[in-house]
């Protein structure tokens, strides 16, 4: 048996690190304290291999409703707070113009 044993709050920091995030666009802001997010990535097509862009959208939690459509905002995993909201905002990395 190894004698290196993690304390709960260890282990809590070592979960809230392997969290996903994502950076986006948010495109949507009329719901109450939730903001839909764009997330383009690029993935390679199955029979060609070229690029091809793929946008998700995610429903993300936003407290304070600051934030406005066109904004760049980073999103993180969190536990399922409604029927489609697993993320909430965590930054704003740049506000629209």
């Amino acid at each position: 048996m190894s004698e290196e044993a993690t304390t709960p709050i260890e282990s809590a920091a070592d979960d809230r690190s392997a969290r996903k995030e994502r950076e986006g666009t948010v495109v949507s802001n009329k719901m109450d304290k939730t903001a839909v997010v764009a997330v383009v990535t690029r993935v390679p097509h199955a029979k060609y291999n070229k690029m091809i862009l793929q946008t998700t959208k995610l429903y993300a939690h936003d407290e304070a409703n600051d934030v406005n459509i066109g904004d760049k905002v980073r999103v993180m995993e969190t536990r399922a707070l409604s029927k489609k909201k697993r993320w909430r905002v965590t930054d704003v990395l740049e506000r629209a113009k």
